[in-house]
């Protein structure tokens, strides 16, 4: 099923899982492979505290007499990673409604809403996209050119206009003319970090009062290639928005992927999409015990 990642994230097939392979396949080990294991998660941006506690668990298991040569060693290894990834229930997309995408410019919002309307309309749903990043010249322009692609229809508002605003009227239209599905892709930076996450808790507030029976679902996206960075991003976002869930974008450039563990460690929430490439069906619903399987 997840084929796709060993034709994509090449990077990490030969940085990682090619090492990693390695630990495994040895007859015997001890505590110096622990410490080869450790620095392989550390340089697959996993981070500190997800590391150490994983590595931590090892060494228990490893001084209780149960971890003895490297097939042991990826079987307890595969059920920590398992653990950290199932530790929150993933969202049920196929009853979301309203999907309101945040996340820092450059971090793959745009496109990820055009995948999101090809993906619903492959399934027969009715589409409309809100270009609420007024801020940024080509964002209303580069959702337009997704619309067309995916047969969407898209709320547009003037340069500068105020977000919330434009959402309203992207709101007033999903209800008038009985849409399946709304997308709504934000802003990435305003003047200030406070002014865009007032602005984003405004676009929440908004889609709350106008849509009160509507499933909503708020994620953040994440770009694989900045590692720990887009951990601290996202660790601001959660402060200061209500996520429910994550999508980590652009895993067919240098992305190494453990950045997914450190995010679903620190800050509890679930991977709900992998996006790459620039292609409409580049998407896919995210199964921690598929990428875990192939990753290792």
């Amino acid at each position: 099923m997840f084929n796709f990642i060993k034709n994509s994230f090449k990077k990490i097939y030969t940085q990682f899982t090619q090492k990693a392979s390695e630990l495994f396949g040895r007859k015997q080990i001890d505590k110096e492979t622990l410490k080869e294991l450790e620095k392989l998660l550390l340089s697959a941006d996993t981070g500190v505290k997800t590391t150490k506690s994983i590595i931590t668990q090892l060494k228990k298991t490893f001084h209780e007499g149960n971890l003895n040569d490297g097939t042991q060693l990826k079987e307890h290894l595969q059920e920590q990673l398992k653990n950290i990834l199932s530790s929150q229930p993933t969202p049920d997309t196929s009853q979301t409604d309203v999907f309101v995408l945040v996340g820092i410019n450059g971090s793959g919002k745009t496109t990820l809403a055009g995948k999101l309307a090809y993906d619903l309309h492959k399934k027969n749903k009715k589409v409309l996209l809100v270009a609420a990043d007024t801020f940024r010249a080509a964002a209303p322009e580069q959702l337009a050119i997704w619309a067309k692609k995916t047969n969407a229809d898209i709320v547009i508002g003037k340069p500068n206009q105020d977000p919330a605003s434009v959402v309203y009227t992207g709101c007033e239209q999903f209800k008038n003319e009985d849409y399946d599905a709304l997308i709504v892709d934000t802003a990435g930076r305003l003047q200030t970090k406070t002014n865009l996450m007032n602005e984003l808790e405004k676009i929440t507030r908004i889609i709350k009062r106008q849509l009160p029976e509507q499933s909503i679902l708020q994620l953040l996206t994440v770009d694989a290639m900045l590692g720990q960075n887009s951990l601290e991003q996202a660790r601001i976002f959660h402060e200061a928005t209500k996520l429910d869930g994550i999508v980590l974008t652009k895993m067919d450039g240098t992305g190494k992927g453990g950045i997914v563990f450190a995010i679903a460690e620190e800050l509890h929430l679930p991977v709900v999409y992998m996006a790459y490439g620039e292609q409409p069906e580049q998407l896919r619903q995210f199964n921690a015990e598929n990428y875990i399987a192939e990753l290792l």
